[in-house]
């Protein structure tokens, strides 16, 4: 009797994937050669840059951090990404009569398949010889390269594993939530340090890299420098702190795999009882207004609340929102009207309302006999918006008024943003009548194939438009600071750029209104198409 090598088996698999992915159509196709060819380009620079380091007094604190955040990396992709690799899913191989260690070695081989490993490579290659100098090192830079990138790959895996539970349920696909808000997280750390080693240089990173040395797996990187330095001892310490990395990471991955394999899915136990969603969200409807309005503005919670792809939304604008703000504050070069980013951003939530609907939206649209019938559906998800937004708006303006210390131009500041959200709501409404589109609910896209000019036209003349009808408030604001002694009058900015404000919105709401009662077929076949 012949026994398969597994691994062999499960390589071809992977390439099996990769290549009935990409014949599926010319547009995956163009996209993923696309992001190779950048991948590339993107490594063939931080091969240039490290070796443009070769020699530099700090380069081994340098290439320690960045293979760390390498890691990193590696480590959250799959929760905040469950979707982007098929095969990080081991319960497709519950039948399969196979062994934990040999589906281990067999598994950890697959995964070394793909654009990610292969830029992983070429950024440890180029660290490694950065720091190398002389055969010994060479020598070790080459076990260092291997053992890193087998832990990084591994790393990922086994977090994958131990949480496929979690990330096949529809909580754990809502986790992609937060990639936004860690990526605008990460963009502003990176920033400021950035802004940071500009003014310093890169001797700041030695505290930091003495440390980081030490932790697998750059401690492996860290080796190849400890022996160009002589160090052969800490070097061989170095990497023996790698290998047991490896060892204990294949050793958690085998343990979650058997239990994966061998455990029944009890996703569904808890099924009948109600979420914590629903709970929260029958709470809150009894202190919504009655009539239309209440109802509408609940059924706006719910699906900001269990949508994903709403909630992304609404996740990321409130966390750029503040990030942006505080973060520039921060490191001295903010402004306390940096608080107008996140009354555009949430004034953007308004566009496009009829389009998370999708197919849906036949139901809101047998309830609309007239154009009050869509005042009122446009009226109620206005107020759902509102509810979030103005909470939003002085949670931001406190805090950036705390960092600048600028209590005086906290009127002026909430009057114009209060105008700029009444002007975003106008247009968004309007915007949502005029140029509605399907947002799919699989995959990443925002919009159905072909309606990208829809999205593009809807998003910038509505802030194009908004703009310009905040422009009476801008300029009264400019005055007011500009002209002698106008400072003694900036808080009438906050009555009349709220009331003007809510003026544009109604006005906004009451011009959309009777559009939407004439369009509802052709907004049901343009949301539907996703």
């Amino acid at each position: 009797m012949t026994t398969v090598d597994p691994t062999a088996v499960l390589v071809r698999l992977k390439l099996s994937l990769l290549r009935n992915g990409l014949r599926q159509s010319a547009g995956r196709r163009a996209v993923y050669i696309t992001s190779l060819v950048f991948v590339l380009l993107y490594a063939a620079l931080q091969l240039l840059g490290l070796f443009a380091l070769r020699g530099h007094a700090h380069v081994g604190a340098v290439v320690v951090l960045l293979v760390e955040v390498l890691a990193l990396g590696w480590a959250v992709m799959p929760l905040f990404f469950p979707s982007s690799d098929e095969t990080l899913d081991p319960s497709r191989l519950v039948m399969l009569p196979l062994h934990p260690g040999p589906l281990v070695r067999g598994l950890l081989v697959a995964s070394l398949v793909g654009i990610g490993p292969l830029f992983t490579l070429s950024l440890l290659a180029g660290s490694a010889i950065a720091t190398a100098h002389g055969a010994a090192a060479y020598a070790t830079s080459v076990v260092a390269v291997v053992l890193t990138l087998l832990i990084c790959v591994a790393l990922a895996r086994a977090v994958a594993t131990a949480n496929i539970r979690l990330l096949s349920s529809r909580k754990g696909r809502d986790l992609a939530v937060l990639s936004g808000l860690v990526v605008a997280v990460g963009l502003q750390f990176l920033n400021f340090g950035v802004r940071r080693l500009g003014s310093g240089g890169l001797s700041q990173l030695e505290p930091v890299g003495q440390v980081v040395r030490w932790v697998p797996p750059a401690s492996a990187i860290g080796a190849v420098d400890s022996v160009s330095r002589g160090s052969y001892g800490i070097g061989a310490a170095q990497l023996a702190l790698s290998a047991a990395a490896l060892a204990g990471l294949l050793a958690l991955w085998s343990r979650s795999l058997t239990k994966v394999m061998t455990t029944p899915d009890a996703s569904t136990l808890q099924a009948a009882e109600p979420a914590s969603g629903e709970r929260s969200a029958r709470n809150l409807s009894g202190l919504l207004p009655a009539g239309r309005a209440g109802t509408v503005m609940e059924r706006s919670l719910r699906y900001i609340w269990r949508d994903p792809k709403t909630k992304a939304a609404w996740v990321t604008s409130l966390a750029i929102g503040l990030i942006v703000p505080v973060f520039n504050a921060l490191q001295g070069v903010g402004s306390l009207y940096f608080v107008c980013i996140a009354s555009a951003l949430l004034g953007l939530q308004m566009f496009n309302q009829f389009g998370q609907d999708t197919s849906a939206f036949w139901m809101v649209a047998m309830t609309i006999s007239s154009p009050r019938d869509a005042y009122a559906e446009l009226r109620g998800r206005a107020l759902a918006l509102l509810l979030i937004a103005l909470p939003h708006l002085a949670l931001v303006t406190v805090v950036m008024t705390v960092l600048l210390d600028a209590w005086a131009k906290v009127p002026g500041v909430l009057g114009l943003s209060l105008a700029l959200l009444g002007a975003m709501l106008a247009t968004g409404s309007w915007a949502s009548t005029r140029f509605p589109y399907s947002v799919p609910q699989e995959g990443y896209r925002n919009a159905a194939p072909g309606q990208a000019g829809l999205v593009w036209a809807s998003f910038l003349g509505g802030m194009i438009a908004a703009a310009l009808l905040t422009s009476p408030v801008i300029a009264a604001a400019i005055w007011l600071n500009v002209a002698a002694g106008g400072e003694r009058w900036t808080w009438l900015l906050l009555p009349v750029g709220a009331g003007y404000g809510a003026l544009l919105a109604l006005l906004g709401l009451r011009l959309a209104a009777p559009r939407a009662a004439r369009r509802l077929p052709e907004i049901l076949a343009a949301v539907s198409k996703g």
